[in-house]
């Protein structure tokens, strides 16, 4: 994100705005939102976004089975990959 911001800056405070309209949109509520970004981020196997995100849901209220659950999810739409590749950083989170 640094080089984003260095390299891009209009472009990521515009990508800034956007995420900070979705925090504060009131459809679902924070710690669902995390829970949802981490099951999509680890769908994905961005585990640098998973290892981000758990202490943000942690803060929203979240678990650590609601967070080993979110990551879960994602076995039936993406296989094993996000799984192996992002639940051992979340797990590490709660373990420290």
């Amino acid at each position: 994100m640094e080089v984003f911001r260095r390299e891009a800056p209009e472009v990521a405070e515009a990508f800034n705005g956007l995420i900070m309209s979705l925090v504060a949109s009131r459809g679902i509520d924070p710690k669902t939102k995390q829970l949802i970004y981490i099951a999509m981020k680890a769908s994905i196997g961005d585990e640098a976004a998973v290892r981000a995100h758990v202490p943000m849901a942690v803060q929203a209220g979240a678990t650590r089975e609601e967070v080993v659950d979110a990551i879960l999810m994602t076995l039936t739409v993406s296989g094993v990959r996000g799984v192996v590749s992002c639940l051992p950083g979340a797990v590490r989170y709660f373990d420290h």
